[in-house]
């Protein structure tokens, strides 16, 4: 048997137009709509997320939580593929317990990162990327907001932040996603990871109410509308009502 040439193979291109045109649909990529964030300050790592959930083009959350937890110590945000995340997450954070019951350690971010790299390698999923690399860096973007949200950071972000400032920054950030892009909206999440302690901040800015109240019913003054003219019909005239009914007789 003859070894396969190297390169692309384009053997099946002729078959995938083929089924197209029968009305088989080809599969096709994943949207991530959703602004995730995530900065390095002088005391720890500040976490920020939208809250929109869409289904297509359906929003089908205003208000879920797209930061997951994974061990006391360790926060992670996800883009896209809802469902994988949650269950990725949840199995991972399952064994990030029981190594902490086995060492009686706290658990560190390269356990659960090398965790995750396995996994997603191994099943080829969502997550970190969908063939499990990694990037070590001082501020970080994903989603379908990202670009707006990295906008806010090449411009504002320097190094020795302290807390407030990240806060402000990383707000600013999800801000920007939930603004402009259409994948993201609602409200801002924020996650402070510190050494001592972990502040999740739920709907840390709240975005999604509306700048006026309409009253129900609406009053509306009198002379608003001035009648400039009146007519009458009688609907007989027009409509069939059938016979007027007698009165009944009480007695």
């Amino acid at each position: 048997m003859a070894e396969a040439p190297g390169g692309f193979n384009f053997d099946l291109v002729q078959r995938n137009a083929l089924l197209e045109q029968k009305g088989m649909k080809g599969p096709g990529f994943t949207k991530t709509g959703t602004t995730i964030a995530g900065i390095i300050f002088k005391d720890g790592v500040v976490l920020g997320a939208d809250t929109r959930s869409t289904a297509g083009t359906t929003v089908a959350d205003k208000n879920c939580e797209k930061i997951h937890y994974i061990a006391p110590n360790i926060y992670c945000c996800g883009a896209g593929t809802a469902a994988d995340t949650e269950n990725v997450t949840g199995m991972i954070s399952s064994q990030l317990e029981l190594h902490r019951y086995g060492t009686g350690r706290d658990s560190r971010v390269v356990t659960a990162m090398t965790l995750l790299k396995s996994h997603l390698f191994k099943c080829a999923g969502g997550g970190i990327y969908p063939h499990g690399s990694t990037d070590s860096l001082p501020y970080c973007t994903m989603g379908s907001g990202s670009l707006n949200a990295m906008s806010v950071f090449e411009s504002g972000y320097k190094d020795g932040l302290d807390r407030d400032e990240a806060v402000e920054l990383v707000t600013r950030a999800i801000r920007a996603g939930i603004y402009n892009d259409l994948g993201s909206g609602s409200n801002v999440d924020i996650c402070v990871i510190t050494k001592d302690k972990v502040d999740y901040l739920r709907n840390h800015q709240y975005l999604q109410g509306k700048p006026y109240e309409r009253l129900h019913p609406m009053a509306i003054p009198a002379g608003n509308a001035p009648v400039i003219a009146t007519r009458r019909f009688d609907v007989r005239k027009y409509v069939d009502v059938g016979p007027v009914p007698e009165a009944m007789e009480i007695a």
